[in-house]
């Protein structure tokens, strides 16, 4: 665990340098939640970071104090994690973090079947499935918590995507990658993507829904624009951890304007 994992919101300086303002002393906290960021030093190309970020200021909004923990290769994993997010990155990335992701497998197993809310973007979510097979043949073996196989072609999906999901509505985001993912019968599709690409060139799919773990290949980051999935991820690790969720007043305006902004631009 990193010497970042202190209480969100302190003043203390995050990973890349992003920085909480101080909680307000005068509001009672309803809990404190524990957000653990995976290997955010190898897999963050996109700014996936971000997520974690937006996950704490809406814990905040809703009344709950946040803490934010990152885990890279070689630290101790950290205990009582309540949610768990992992960006994206190149394929050196996850061959630096390869290893280490496996040894970690049977404890993120526990996490994903215990119910704990999780959110594996791109890269990780590609090493989250049974496997990477790059375009030149090197297979990066997963963790198999996701029913899903990704194979490297020459073809690279890139652009603004919009996805239908049944649960979470339009959710908006952009893509790049040339991994390939075909989804197993384990897991659910996010959603059916109304533009853009998604997991592959020919399914219409976006993303994989296993339990309480969310994929996508969106980066943007994903949850600015996102807030019925960010409220998902944070209103399940509440109810979990404190058996009822007791919702704030979060401010969505700019969630709002960067949505119609988003929805506006061509692929």
């Amino acid at each position: 665990m990193t010497p970042q994992s202190q209480p969100a919101g302190s003043g203390h300086e995050l990973s890349f340098g992003h920085e909480l303002p101080p909680l307000d002393s005068a509001e009672a906290s309803k809990g404190t939640i524990r957000i653990l960021q995976l290997y955010p030093r190898d897999m963050n190309i996109y700014g996936d970071w971000g997520n974690a970020l937006v996950l704490a200021q809406r814990l905040r909004w809703h009344g709950y104090t946040p803490e934010l923990l990152e885990y890279n290769v070689g630290d101790d994993f950290p205990s009582d994690v309540d949610l768990i997010v992992g960006g994206g990155g190149q394929d050196s990335g996850q061959l630096v973090i390869q290893d280490d992701l496996l040894a970690r497998e049977s404890t993120l197993r526990e996490l994903a079947e215990d119910g704990t809310p999780m959110l594996v973007i791109c890269g990780l979510y590609q090493l989250f499935g049974k496997f990477f097979k790059t375009r030149t043949g090197a297979v990066i073996p997963g963790i198999g918590i996701l029913d899903v196989e990704t194979h490297g072609t020459e073809e690279r999906l890139i652009g603004n995507v919009s996805v239908s999901s049944p649960e979470f509505g339009t959710i908006l985001g952009y893509e790049n990658h040339s991994g390939q993912t075909t989804l197993g019968p384990g897991v659910a599709p996010l959603g059916a993507t109304a533009k853009g690409t998604g997991n592959n060139s020919t399914s219409g799919q976006e993303g994989a829904r296993y339990r309480n773990v969310v994929a996508s290949y969106l980066h943007g980051s994903l949850l600015p624009k996102n807030p019925a999935l960010a409220d998902f991820l944070v209103r399940t690790a509440v109810e979990r951890k404190y058996g009822s969720f007791i919702s704030g007043s979060p401010d969505d305006s700019y969630a709002v304007l960067a949505r119609e902004h988003a929805a506006r631009r061509p692929r």
